[in-house]
């Protein structure tokens, strides 16, 4: 847990509730807490250890960590090269997914229903050229943010022209490449995938609706404050199966194994899928556990079964 990301604290919350459940499950669980610069220490340990003898003491690493390093494939790679089993997707679906520009694209060559977008680069950035493509492909507002980031960090809503710089501005500061997104009205869901649960190689776990306070949209803030609303997505029949199947298709389109969790917007009957996270949040606040409790799958039962898909 920890790492160098923008998601450092989260990945701290998701690294100590997954320990201490996975003690409570039975487990010889040990904590490898990796500092912001990239030091990897051990049980609280104030000594820095190399990182394949911390993986070849160990039977599996459970990965914690949220965003860059933890979530792109660079510590994938790390235990690949230590060939010591791991939670989570591989190194070429994290590299995809944790990238929305490139995701995007494999969403839509599978078949789903994206919003319209334009990426820049910053280094090819023009304001007056490049904003006046935000403005040929939709009206505001628009939805920007940055190519390869996740709890939302550096996402903002345009509502104007101007608010349209300003936003461009911050996701730059995140990220060398953002995305701009045509922003889609409508009930924003997110469905999770599990492998080899409940007699089925993909099972699509029950999706929730996100209804964050009046005024605000699910951003980083409101994300894991506990203002928002996570309750059980009130869809049946046809459009349940719609959104089910679209986080199935996510997940083996971009090669995710073992779980991820697919965000999307629902749009009078149509399905907009917005991105993918390989490695969802095991926070008390993270909407992952959430859905696996209306499986009846407890917290350290959903972990148990995710050490054992690494097992396999």
């Amino acid at each position: 847990m920890g790492g160098p990301s923008s998601e450092h604290d989260i990945s701290i919350l998701t690294g100590r509730n997954v320990l201490a459940a996975l003690r409570e499950f039975g487990h010889d669980a040990r904590q490898v807490y990796v500092t912001p610069s990239g030091n990897w220490l051990l049980d609280n340990a104030s000594e820095a250890h190399d990182p394949i003898d911390i993986c070849s003491r160990h039977d599996v690493m459970f990965n914690a960590m949220h965003g860059e390093f933890g979530e792109d494939g660079q510590v994938q790679q790390i235990f690949e090269y230590c060939n010591v089993p791991y939670t989570g997707s591989g190194v070429a679906a994290s590299v995809l997914a944790i990238n929305k520009i490139i995701s995007k694209d494999i969403f839509k060559n599978a078949g789903l229903l994206v919003p319209r977008a334009v990426a820049f680069r910053k280094s090819e950035f023009n304001p007056q050229e490049s904003l006046h493509e935000v403005v040929r492909m939709s009206h505001a507002p628009w939805v920007v943010k940055p190519a390869s980031r996740g709890s939302s960090v550096g996402v903002s809503i345009a509502r104007t022209y101007p608010a349209l710089y300003d936003a461009v501005e911050q996701a730059f500061s995140y990220d060398d490449s953002i995305l701009v997104e045509e922003f889609i009205t409508g009930r924003e869901v997110t469905c999770g995938v599990l492998e080899n649960f409940n007699n089925e190689k993909h099972h699509a776990l029950h999706p929730l609706e996100i209804i964050p306070p009046e005024g605000r949209f699910f951003d980083y803030e409101v994300k894991y404050n506990g203002a928002t609303q996570e309750v059980p997505a009130p869809f049946f029949g046809e459009m349940l199966r719609k959104i089910k199947d679209t986080a199935i298709t996510a997940h083996t389109a971009v090669g995710c194994r073992h779980y991820s969790r697919t965000d999307m917007i629902i749009s009078g009957t149509k399905v907009y899928t917005l991105e993918i996270n390989t490695l969802p949040g095991l926070t008390k606040e993270s909407l992952f556990p959430k859905a696996a409790s209306l499986a009846k799958l407890d917290f350290p039962q959903l972990l148990d079964h995710l050490v054992n898909l690494a097992l396999v």
